[in-house]
């Protein structure tokens, strides 16, 4: 650092003295200072990106009420179990829970950005699409309302600046679906994709076509069942040699069920998520194993995540997502786990 003497020269001995206590003691003030700005640096890790943006800070306080905001379908099997537990911890912590869904990523955005008008404490949202959500998520953050991301769009959580991000890591998820598959000695993969866009079902399918080997991919639509079912017939009839289909979707898994018999196909089938069906499916044999992802803890954990960050300042995962699967229901367990379904927790 330059000196800020305009014609620096010799100092007579006692000044230079003078000085030197001066600058130790300024020193001596400044290290403690000096540590924390190091611990912090090293707690922030390698490669973070110092350029997104971080939570606003809030004062801490009471967490009266959250907004859950899901891409899911309202009355879908899966997200009733995500409002379950975001419902029941609701009710053991005395906190207000409102919960809204649409699978439509405009008509998300709206619902969070009625949340934060309405000045709620905390918010809990999924991401299937996040450049939708990104400005009325950044609102959010920007009003001072600590944010959680669940199930989808872990990658963009961090960035758009919520305090953590509760789910599945879903190429993981879908790798290891693949390696079972193989490892059940299958060799031609069709991986059915149920929702055009929806980030967290391309990730499922790269990654079990990771941990598989062949693998083609069909879209279809959610929304209109009986096609589905017709798509995923027509391709098991055009290609004989495909004996695994992958499903991401429980209802869709029920539909591939009624394609393979009806095509005479032989492949076997295994799907993520779980519901009544599919747990009928696995007992009687035509399902080969789902992979779950225990949603009920996707509704559960972000608003303790709230409530102990409204009231104390803490934090979760350390920066990493919590991780809430997979675990994975067959034959072996799935009698355990059926009770478990049918109260809705799984």
């Amino acid at each position: 650092m330059k000196s800020r003497l305009a014609h620096p020269g010799k100092t007579p001995a006692a000044p230079r003295a003078a000085a030197a206590r001066t600058g130790w003691k300024r020193w001596r003030r400044l290290t403690p200072w000096i540590a924390v700005a190091a611990v912090v640096a090293a707690c922030s890790g390698p490669g973070t990106d110092q350029t997104t943006p971080a939570q606003a800070p809030a004062a801490v306080g009471k967490l009266n009420s959250v907004a859950v905001v899901t891409h899911g379908s309202p009355g879908d099997a899966f997200w009733n179990v995500v409002k379950n537990g975001a419902e029941a911890a609701g009710d053991q912590l005395g906190v207000r829970v409102e919960y809204n869904s649409s699978g439509d990523p405009g008509q998300q955005a709206k619902l969070i950005d009625n949340a934060v008008a309405q000045g709620v404490d905390g918010l809990v949202v999924s991401m299937a699409n996040p450049d939708a959500l990104r400005t009325s998520i950044e609102k959010a953050v920007s009003a001072g309302i600590p944010v959680v991301t669940i199930n989808s769009g872990e990658d963009k959580s961090a960035a758009f600046g919520a305090i953590g991000h509760v789910g599945q890591s879903e190429r993981q998820a879908g790798e290891a679906a693949g390696k079972r598959l193989s490892d059940a000695g299958k060799r031609k993969m069709l991986c059915v994709i149920h929702e055009a866009g929806n980030i967290g079902a391309n990730e499922r399918c790269a990654g079990a076509t990771q941990g598989f080997g062949t693998a083609v991919t069909l879209q279809v639509d959610i929304n209109n069942p009986t096609d589905a079912q017709a798509r995923i017939r027509g391709a098991l009839e055009a290609d004989s040699s495909i004996d695994a289909v992958l499903t991401l979707n429980s209802q869709i898994a029920a539909r591939a069920v009624d394609a393979v018999r009806e095509s005479k196909s032989k492949a076997a089938i295994a799907t993520f998520d779980l519901n009544d069906d599919v747990v009928t499916a696995i007992r009687a044999g035509s399902l080969l194993f789902a992979v779950d992802q225990q949603q009920y803890e996707q509704g559960y954990l972000p608003v303790v995540m709230l409530k102990l960050y409204r009231s104390n300042l803490n934090s979760v995962g350390g920066g990493h997502p919590v991780q809430t699967g997979p675990a994975f229901v067959d034959k072996a367990n799935v009698d355990v786990v059926a009770g478990l379904v049918a109260q809705g927790t799984r």
